[in-house]
């Protein structure tokens, strides 16, 4: 299929506005949804966090404050990923813990393509005049004065695969490179090439499939989805390995003549991306995303063998599917070691009834480090009788049992839905 131009693209966007599936929601559906808030939202703070943290500090130092330029910011969803970053391991008794608070931030611009996001933005944070948003095609030249500088670029959930040309991305690279006048935090995110999801693209001639045809069929329920399949729009977007990027940052900072230095590659929603529960681009996908959102929804219980991953390998990629089959099993372990643990404990008696599953010292550290966690919690809440303790206590604390899990064992290879790049530029 040819690409289409950024305007044509911009057109799934504004469908998916107007279809009230973009608006600031969670839970099951959506694009707010639980995996997007709990998972992926919380990863990428995570791995962002002492970086961003060193970037604050380096500009206290300075008696500066932080401004941010956010690159595909839609509607302000990066804003609020990065005033979401905590500090490190807060107290229980701390009450200011945001990294970025009033006093620290001094700009933040967004830049989009896509006016109807914008101005879902402006109708939430128009009043700050600390924020500005503007439209802008950053894939056809980053247009930056010498007197705008940032500290941090930061681009959101395949932001950077919109330059179909790796050319475009070299000179955007290149041109936030240029224009920091001190020293810059970048991260750049993508779509992974190996994820799950899109296992009928993996190619061993990596030409092949630079970009996908990227369907936004996950907004609507299976049944509208299959109703619609003929209006959906397509978006062509870059899959992105990290060999692939290494090779570009190394050109960008060549070309610029300014070293971009990688701190951090990770993956992010691996077995959870979107088109899991689609299946538009692997027919044995299983509705992942679906199984953990419920996971977090209150007042919902799951059923714990709907969260049972059954990979399938695909010849030709040993390397890949000894990968995918060493995380499927610590996963499926920890799910089965979590409902053996509730199906034994009596909360009546406040002890278990038979068996207590063991943990192999065989096992990997953070398999082992997640199943202990998980019997402390059944331990010390199954015998509350009040607040559904199953479904609002012990199923968020395997969500986010599996969630760092799955963090642990990630390689920032491109085997997700998300690849991200931090990186950094010191001119100092």
């Amino acid at each position: 299929m040819p690409a289409n131009s950024h305007d044509e693209q911009m057109g799934a966007y504004t469908e998916a506005v107007k279809s009230g599936l973009y608006a600031k929601q969670s839970g099951l559906t959506g694009k707010y949804d639980n995996v997007r808030r709990y998972w992926e939202d919380e990863t990428t703070r995570a791995n962002l966090r002492p970086y961003l943290h060193n970037l604050i500090k380096h500009q206290r130092y300075r008696m500066e404050r932080l401004h941010i330029l956010d690159l595909g910011c839609g509607s302000a969803d990066g804003y609020e990923l990065l005033k979401g970053v905590r500090q490190q391991d807060p107290s229980l008794q701390q009450v200011e813990i945001d990294l970025i608070s009033a006093e620290v931030l001094g700009r933040y611009k967004g830049i989009d393509l896509n006016e109807d996001l914008l101005d879902q933005a402006r109708g939430i944070y128009g009043n700050n005049p600390k924020m500005i948003f503007e439209q802008g095609d950053f894939c056809t030249g980053l247009e930056l004065s010498k007197e705008e500088n940032y500290d941090l670029y930061f681009t959101s959930f395949g932001t950077c695969s919109h330059h179909n040309d790796d050319e475009t991305f070299v000179e955007m690279m290149a041109k936030i490179a240029e224009n920091t006048l001190n020293y810059s935090i970048v991260t750049c995110d993508w779509l992974g090439r190996w994820s799950y999801e899109w296992q009928s693209l993996w190619t061993n001639d990596l030409d092949e499939f630079k970009n996908m045809d990227y369907v936004v069929s996950y907004i609507y329920e299976k049944e509208e989805r299959e109703r619609r399949r003929d209006e959906l729009q397509h978006l062509t977007l870059r899959l992105m390995s990290r060999g692939e990027a290494e090779k570009l940052i190394q050109k960008a900072s060549q070309r610029a003549g300014i070293e971009i230095t990688p701190l951090r590659w990770f993956d992010r929603s691996i077995f959870t991306g979107r088109h899991m529960d689609t299946g538009d681009y692997n027919h044995y996908a299983q509705p992942m995303r679906r199984a953990v959102n419920s996971l977090h929804e209150s007042g919902l219980r799951t059923d714990f063998d709907s969260l049972v991953i059954d990979y399938m390998p695909k010849q030709e990629f040993d390397f890949l599917n000894d990968y995918f089959n060493r995380v499927q099993m610590c996963w499926n372990r920890l799910v089965n070691y979590t409902a053996g643990l509730v199906r034994c404990y009596d909360p009546s008696k406040r002890s278990y009834t038979g068996a207590v599953p063991d943990i192999p010292a065989s096992y990997p550290r953070p398999l082992r480090k997640m199943m202990e966690h998980i019997r402390l919690v059944v331990e010390n809440v199954g015998w509350m009788e009040s607040g559904l303790p199953r479904e609002n206590i012990i199923e968020p604390q395997l969500g986010y049992s599996l969630r760092n899990l799955v963090s642990s064992l990630q390689d920032g290879q491109g085997c997700a839905h998300g690849l991200v790049g931090i990186f950094k530029i010191d001119k100092t």
